[in-house]
């Protein structure tokens, strides 16, 4: 089932089109809105690297981008989605460590992680790293 973020109920596919097209006419294709698929847009990240352990892997990983809520690591090794990873950032803020879940895979890319906790002591620098990543970025990424 879609869901049309502007109004509010189910988009069916005859149904809707009718009724949308009594009210407001023709709509075009691009007017019916569906949902992000994150709630908080990442941004591209080159310059983040991060050291993750977690399962039976551990590795130093290229950021390809991030966000308040998440991330996805650049790695040759796979992960099971659900599994927890221990993270430490490796950037100029200084210390920053994490604890994430693994929430997609990609094949041959990495995966992507929804962070569960940031260090009490790191947070700062936490949000350092995003104001600066997120003024070097020209778009963020939605979907």
């Amino acid at each position: 089932m879609k869901f049309n973020t502007g109004l509010l109920f189910p988009l069916s596919s005859k149904a809707c089109q009718t009724r949308f097209d009594l009210v407001f006419g023709r709509l075009m294709p691009s007017l019916v809105f569906t949902p992000a698929r994150r709630r908080v847009p990442r941004v591209p990240s080159p310059d983040v690297w991060v050291y993750w352990e977690g399962g039976k892997h551990r590795d130093v990983s290229r950021v390809r981008d991030l966000s308040a809520a998440g991330l996805f690591v650049e790695t040759r090794f796979r992960q099971a989605e659900g599994d927890l990873l221990e993270l430490h950032l490796l950037v100029q803020e200084g210390r920053i460590r994490l604890e994430a879940q693994v929430r997609h895979i990609t094949a041959g890319e990495g995966f992507g992680l929804k962070l569960n906790s940031v260090a009490t002591g790191d947070l700062s620098q936490f949000d350092a790293l995003l104001s600066r990543v997120r003024s070097a970025a020209p778009n963020p990424i939605l979907g």
